[in-house]
């Protein structure tokens, strides 16, 4: 399926989910658009590449269903690269096993599979048997981890990795891709891999 590596044209990425402070909560200052979302998606529309970074529902209590309606707005298609961070990794390889579509690249950064014991809701999220024919109609798969990441960010990457197979890249000091790991907004490697 590498037909598709020629013809990118959009990007979506979904992104993670919060513990749910009150910042995180208020409707006029929620954001998630943060960490290096911002920094790629302004490059990657300077390359000529739609990027949106959808806002999913009250992502701090995790819905599939309606984080899925929220995504379905958007149009996707063969010449699309979904990009999921953390909780949206998992949110997009439901997605893609139960829809079963064709997309040009799927990219996790800090996959996450595994939930707290104690949230029903991330319990409910999580917990879904992968597809293995998604790597199937995937033009190309690659998987972002860090040396620092949580054990159970290793072990959610060797969950999907074992059924998806691709590639991962394991980058030093980037804990679970979030600013206060990386020190920086700037995140090059992923839109290297996003334009190759």
């Amino acid at each position: 399926m590498n037909i598709y590596r020629m013809n990118i044209r959009k990007c979506i990425i979904i992104h993670g989910c919060p513990l749910g402070t009150d910042q995180d909560r208020d409707p006029e200052k929620r954001t998630y658009n943060k960490h290096w979302m911002p920094w790629l998606k302004e490059r990657l529309i300077a390359r000529g590449v739609e990027t949106e970074t959808p806002l999913m529902p009250s992502p701090w209590q995790p819905d599939y269903q309606q984080f899925k309606i929220e995504f379905e707005k958007l149009d996707v298609n063969e010449q699309t690269v979904l990009v999921g961070h953390s909780c949206g990794c998992a949110f997009l390889v439901q997605w893609l096993g139960e829809t079963k579509r064709t997309i040009a690249k799927l990219i996790l950064v800090a996959p996450w599979k595994i939930p707290d014991g104690s949230d029903e809701a991330r319990k409910l999220f999580y917990t879904y048997p992968i597809d293995a024919s998604i790597k199937e109609r995937v033009g190309e798969i690659v998987m972002f981890t860090a040396d620092n990441e949580e054990d159970d960010g290793k072990k959610s990457l060797q969950m999907f990795h074992e059924v998806l197979d691709g590639e991962i890249i394991a980058l030093n000091g980037h804990g679970h891709y979030v600013f206060r790991y990386m020190k920086t907004a700037e995140f090059p490697e992923l839109m290297e891999v996003i334009l190759r």
